[in-house]
């Protein structure tokens, strides 16, 4: 149970990964956590899809109907690039969790490793700061052109995890949108709301606004700072990019607080650490006048059923 009296140091890592390098991208990951952990910070959050790419402005080669061979090439560059979980890559991670003692909170580009490993999953990982994986959260439902890549996840990985200063959980970017989603979130009693994200839109701000005074909870959103000079030129596809903006991502990583206000304002145009203290009693306070699960919640009128049984599509009987 967090103690509501205490405060935690969070960091918001607002960055851009080396796309399409796996092992370059955990290095700089690796650098990054190491300096969060030398200004104190106790839970550090990187963006969606960090290792190794949210690929922005990228078709692999499809259209409805065909897919080209050069499309193939960069998805299997892209799969390639992708880790397993667990694996060599969650032992380098934790290893830089637990040298800079934090939470680490950090996206990737999960390579289904029960089954055939050729799915890939846009995923959540979550550390300990004796770096142990505790879990992670798979996306439920990839939007738009992202379902070329990426699989769904399901409800067996929608966890929240208890820590010293609060409750923590993870939605992704659109899964933010999706009212039910957020009211399981709600109903484990998530406290830090993390809510890694591609959107640099104006309106990803109201949403995120929205959930911190809808939940009654911290939110923070980390977004990627990404310029066109930094795709790979031998990509395959790489005139996909030909008509992009020279800047593909601008950020608006920001922190906000139970009331929906700014704890930290939205950062643009730059990578960028973002450190806040987050004062743990402002959560209480926030829920005097609502609580979505509580005093404010009508279950004699309103009930969600979440499925949290992993799914399988082939079951042996014995």
């Amino acid at each position: 149970m967090v103690n509501t009296n205490q405060s935690v140091k969070v960091a918001v890592i607002q960055a851009a990964p080396i796309l399409m390098d796996r092992d370059g991208t955990i290095e700089k990951a690796v650098s990054l956590i190491k300096q969060a952990g030398e200004k104190e910070a106790q839970i550090v959050v990187f963006p969606e899809a960090f290792i190794p790419a949210y690929p922005r402005g990228l078709s692999f080669g499809t259209i409805i109907g065909s897919r080209t061979d050069d499309g193939r090439k960069d998805w299997y560059r892209y799969w390639e690039n992708s880790i397993p979980v667990p694996g060599e890559a969650t032992e380098l991670l934790g290893n830089a969790a637990r040298e800079a003692g934090v939470y680490l909170v950090i996206g990737v580009i999960e390579r289904d490793s029960e089954y055939s490993g050729g799915t890939l999953y846009c995923s959540v990982l979550f550390f300990s700061p004796d770096g142990e994986l505790l879990g992670k959260h798979r996306k439920l439902k990839p939007t738009a052109a992202e379902r070329i890549v990426w699989g769904e996840g399901d409800g067996s990985t929608l966890p929240v995890f208890d820590t010293p200063y609060g409750k923590i959980g993870a939605l992704i970017c659109w899964e933010n949108y999706m009212p039910l989603a957020r009211a399981a979130m709600y109903a484990q009693g998530v406290q830090i709301y993390i809510a890694p994200t591609a959107d640099a839109r104006e309106t990803w701000q109201s949403t995120i606004r929205h959930i911190a005074m809808e939940g009654r909870c911290f939110v923070l959103s980390c977004n990627q700072y990404v310029t066109k000079d930094m795709y790979p030129k031998d990509l395959a596809c790489y005139a996909d990019l030909e008509t992009s903006p020279e800047v593909m991502c601008i950020g608006g990583s920001a922190i906000i607080g139970p009331m929906g206000d700014y704890v930290a304002e939205p950062v643009w145009g730059k990578e960028e650490m973002i450190f806040a203290d987050l004062d743990m009693k402002q959560i209480a306070y926030s829920k005097f006048d609502f609580d979505p699960i509580g005093h404010y919640a009508r279950p004699d009128v309103f009930k969600l059923e979440v499925n949290s049984e992993k799914q399988k599509s082939i079951e042996w009987k014995k």
